[in-house]
């Protein structure tokens, strides 16, 4: 029996977290690194951690500007940051952003759900204009019911208004949700709306947000059937 069956019985749709879980964040530096020199994972890194400390930072105040904006404020930042790095890369960047590689087990892990009659999802911070370049890129768009974005709602993850994005899509109560983020923060997010969430933990980090677990941790997406 495949993990997802065991963990998440009569689950009804699958739902997954896109930046992090379907694509690889890093891959828009990656692709320039020859170009932005030594500090390329560092640009990658702080860029990533920028891009969300300023959607908690609104959350949490109230505010919100669409994730498209906080893409290219940390961007910014981090130039601002590295001077080594030429900020006419910039507009590159940004450019590799919209199109992101997908990790590579994606499609096939997407058509096997569709094939066992599973519905499949993204749910995201990302903007609905974001997430179709990003889903037509890596060609998956076929294996996808819906892309939901916090747009709708005005609030980031890991407001339970985001989660409830997903429950009204599809008439689901969360318990017959299963979710699937690389991102930690997500997860417990998710979980505490009720969802059953797995952590996809490609890195090997350690655990956090003891109080709310997930219903397993998978090395990649793969694990999951």
């Amino acid at each position: 029996m495949a993990l997802l069956d065991e963990a998440v019985p009569g689950a009804r749709v699958v739902v997954f977290d896109a930046y992090g879980t379907l694509f690889d964040v890093h891959a828009a530096v990656a692709r320039h690194a020859g170009a932005i020199g030594p500090d390329a994972q560092a640009l990658s890194d702080l860029w990533r951690a920028k891009q969300l400390e300023y959607s908690w930072v609104l959350s949490l105040y109230g505010g919100f500007r669409d994730f498209w904006q906080l893409t290219r404020e940390a961007l910014d930042h981090a130039l601002a940051r590295f001077p080594s790095v030429d900020p006419a890369m910039a507009d590159k960047l940004l450019g590799a952003y919209r199109v992101l590689d997908a990790y590579g087990e994606v499609p096939a892990v997407l058509a096997a759900l569709k094939a066992r009659s599973l519905a499949t999802a993204i749910l995201s911070n990302g903007e609905k204009a974001m997430l179709a370049d990003a889903v037509a890129s890596a060609g998956i768009g076929a294996h996808l019911d819906a892309l939901l974005s916090v747009d709708e709602v005005r609030v980031f993850k890991t407001s339970p208004a985001a989660y409830a994005l997903v429950t009204r899509r599809f008439g689901l109560e969360p318990a017959q949700v299963a979710f699937v983020s690389s991102n930690r923060w997500d997860v417990a997010g998710a979980t505490r709306f009720g969802f059953r969430a797995f952590w996809v933990n490609r890195a090997g980090a350690p655990d956090e947000y003891a109080d709310q677990p997930p219903v397993a941790v998978l090395p990649d997406l793969a694990a999951l059937l």
